[in-house]
């Protein structure tokens, strides 16, 4: 029996909550969570944040020190040797403030299943390690089993020991960004079909969608840009069909929105014409980077929720509502309604790519400016007494880390190698028979920041992207999506709150520095 079959986990077995089995109704919303923003970040696998939590090397940048009450978390420093007999061709080494831009890693999905190597977790270097880029270069293999520790992501330990995070996380599926995404609005990455973005017409493209049937409607296992979007690079896109969490919202008419980074165009679609998005900023490096990445905004891969040529609100008391912006924003719209008073329900943020952490053009340190100065603004707003905070991850970026998830969707088509050619996980029957979603995949970080969050507390349950999906189903009432998605299987977030009492304290981070300013 391979590692991956030994180690599934069927949603019988979980002990997971009955969805149907609500909390008691406060208000409008199941909790006293009125206001949810989820912030999305890119590309980190949790040993590559947390690998040492919490014992940092203070040899340079920040100095952390970590409460004596820090409960134990699944990471580099428990059972076995991974730091120094690490079973990989490489041991894990720390990165400190001289390494904040590194390469970016192989994250492709049948690559991460030949590095987990059906449940070793022993072959990331030979699959996914990626050493030769414009960073500074170490010249020996093994980067991607590096890691950060908290004089480099300050803040994030800060915030883990003030507030709740998981270390049993997981993308929902193996792979890259749009994946990810996907799963984060829908559970589902199947139901797309290839567009030319020339004609609008559809086409056979199988580096858009893999497993198509007859009708050209396939798996997403890539990074195709999104058919209803003029910010999308020309050539073949991505167009998914079913339903998001941004229709069961609208349906129940709870406010909402996708906020990201350079959405705004800097030249207005006109005559035929489409939208530009060419504003971008310069990194920690003084790399000009380019601020819109339109595979990171999943709404925008569904007509019915697209913003196709990026409109603005028709007004900041409009944000969150259905007008002509279509509940896709830029991020500078999120500051004006927090500013006056109009938080939605349900906000998604995104970061403009330099500070959205991904390898290769962003860093923790201009990372963690955004993170600190969001969640600052959210606090210091008269709606923080009722919002919670999640901070997750796209996908791990084929960062090393040591945990093999549980195997509850498995797949055997030709994309997938867990277990060898042509397999991932066994004994069951795919959801929907659905080749191509094999889950879950990589264990990613996930913080809760909350008046409401459990204090320097670690969560182990088992969740993955799809349960911050279930969490907004459960507390705005909407039902599930359906159509076999992921929302189904997921583990709640509930473990990571304390429903029952409210904090009355913040904690406020230097932007710069990931220190704690007040609490």
């Amino acid at each position: 029996m391979s590692a991956s079959v030994a180690l599934s986990l069927g949603p019988a077995t979980r002990g997971w909550a009955d969805p149907a089995a609500a909390p008691t109704t406060i208000g409008a919303t199941a909790t006293p969570i009125e206001h949810l923003v989820v912030i999305f970040q890119e590309n980190v696998s949790f040993d590559h944040y947390f690998g040492t939590y919490p014992n940092a090397a203070n040899t340079d940048g920040t100095t952390f020190h970590a409460s004596d009450d820090t409960p134990s978390v699944n990471n580099l420093l428990g059972g076995g040797n991974l730091l120094t007999g690490n079973t990989n061709a490489a041991n894990p080494r720390r990165l400190g403030a001289d390494m904040l831009l590194t390469c970016d890693q192989g994250h492709a999905y049948a690559a991460e299943q030949k590095a987990f190597d059906g449940g070793l977790m022993d072959k990331f270097v030979e699959n996914t390690d990626r050493e030769s880029c414009t960073a500074p270069d170490k010249g020996v293999p093994g980067l991607v089993m590096d890691y950060y520790d908290g004089n480099t992501v300050t803040g994030l330990w800060n915030y883990a020991q003030n507030y709740a995070m998981s270390d049993n996380f997981f993308g929902t599926v193996f792979g890259s960004s749009t994946p990810g995404a996907l799963n984060l609005v829908s559970g589902q990455t199947y139901g797309g079909y290839a567009v030319d973005s020339g004609t609008g017409r559809k086409v056979n493209d199988s580096s858009v969608v893999s497993a198509a049937d007859a009708d050209g409607i396939g798996t997403v296992i890539s990074d195709p840009d999104p058919a209803f979007d003029d910010c999308g690079a020309p050539g073949h896109r991505l167009a998914m069909t079913g339903r998001t969490i941004g229709d069961l919202l609208n349906a129940k008419g709870v406010t909402w929105g996708w906020f990201e980074g350079g959405f705004r165009p800097t030249t207005a679609a006109a005559a035929g014409a489409p939208a530009v998005c060419d504003s971008s900023h310069v990194n920690v490096g003084g790399v000009t980077v380019s601020d819109y990445s339109a595979h990171h905004e999943p709404f925008e891969y569904y007509e019915s929720t697209a913003n196709p040529h990026h409109l603005p609100p028709t007004s900041v008391a409009s944000i969150g509502g259905t007008d002509q912006a279509n509940h896709q924003y830029d991020l500078s719209d999120f500051g004006a309604a927090l500013n006056a008073g109009h938080l939605p329900a349900v906000s998604f943020l995104k970061a403009p790519k330099y500070q959205d952490a991904h390898a290769g053009y962003s860093d923790p340190e201009d990372e963690q400016k955004f993170l600190a100065g969001t969640i600052n603004a959210l606090q210091k707003s008269p709606d923080w007494k009722s919002t919670a905070v999640v901070v997750a991850y796209d996908d791990s970026d084929g960062w090393y880390d040591h945990v093999m998830p549980p195997i509850v969707n498995t797949s055997s088509g030709p994309d997938d190698a867990l277990d060898g050619a042509g397999s991932c996980g066994g004994g069951q029957t795919p959801l929907g028979g659905h080749t191509d979603r094999c889950g879950y995949g990589a264990r990613l970080p996930l913080l809760v920041i909350s008046p409401y969050a459990k204090r320097d507390h670690v969560d182990h349950a088992v969740t993955d992207q799809s349960s911050i999906l279930r969490f907004i189903e459960d507390n705005w009432h909407t039902g599930r999506i359906g159509d076999s998605s992921f929302d189904a299987l997921a583990g709640p977030l509930n473990g990571l709150f304390d429903f029952g009492h409210r904090r009355s304290g913040k904690v406020l981070l230097d932007p710069a520095t990931g220190s704690v300013l007040r609490d």
